[in-house]
């Protein structure tokens, strides 16, 4: 069966994924871009911005593992627009006409509306469904390919705690936010089902990797 995978998801010293007052001039609110300062200064990301340059090092090497082998995406109504985009018949997400990821991608939102096909190989669904319900029709869309759970940190959790995720790449950036909306809440004793790594960078993140362990299977 295909995988399914979080990757590149950056959370601050304090469990935060995201920051308060999201709003459509800040989508991580009050984070700003420092959550993904690490990533910003990378060569995939120079590549997929059409810039030249960029790290080779550690974070380029985890960051571009976001692709290959995925077959299609399922995100949630915050990661995908503002607060009361669905208000806005207009609205097709943050990224332009050609989103960077090229597959079905399912949006979990209480709001659903027709589907909408984009450039690039990329169509949004919107289901009003749970984890597994979604995981169901990604997995039918992705073949067998794996499925990417792409944030924000409220669907990463609803996922492990119905123990949906096979691999978790989480980055721990050095910031204390305060304040916002936490990865780890009542996910208690969730690393036993897990082997766990970490890595420091020498850009200041620390990358963590979650792997489900085979008796959990």
């Amino acid at each position: 069966m295909s995988l399914v995978r979080v990757h590149n998801f950056a959370i601050s010293l304090d469990g935060f994924g995201t920051g308060e007052g999201l709003s459509q001039e800040a989508p991580f609110g009050h984070a700003g871009e420092r959550l993904h300062e690490w990533m910003f200064a990378t060569r995939w990301w120079h590549e997929q911005t059409g810039r030249p340059g960029g790290s080779n090092g550690l974070d380029n090497a985890f960051v571009q593992q976001f692709t290959p082998g995925i077959g299609a995406e399922i995100m949630g109504a915050g990661k995908f627009g503002h607060p009361g985009w669905h208000e806005d018949p207009q609205w097709k997400g943050w990224w332009g006409p050609n989103p960077p990821f090229h597959t079905p991608t399912f949006i979990l939102t209480h709001h659903p509306r027709p589907s909408i096909e984009m450039e690039g190989g990329t169509t949004f669904h919107f289901l009003d469904a749970s984890p597994a319900e979604a995981l169901a029709q990604a997995r039918k869309a992705a073949g067998d390919l794996d499925v990417r759970i792409g944030g924000g940190p409220t669907v990463v959790r609803d996922f492990l705690a119905a123990r949906l995720i096979d691999h978790l790449h989480v980055v721990v950036v050095p910031i204390l936010l305060g304040r916002g909306t936490r990865l780890w809440d009542n996910l208690e004793s969730l690393e036993e089902a897990y082997d766990i790594e970490a890595v420091s960078s020498p850009s200041g993140v620390t990358h963590l990797t979650f792997t489900r362990s085979p008796e959990h299977d």
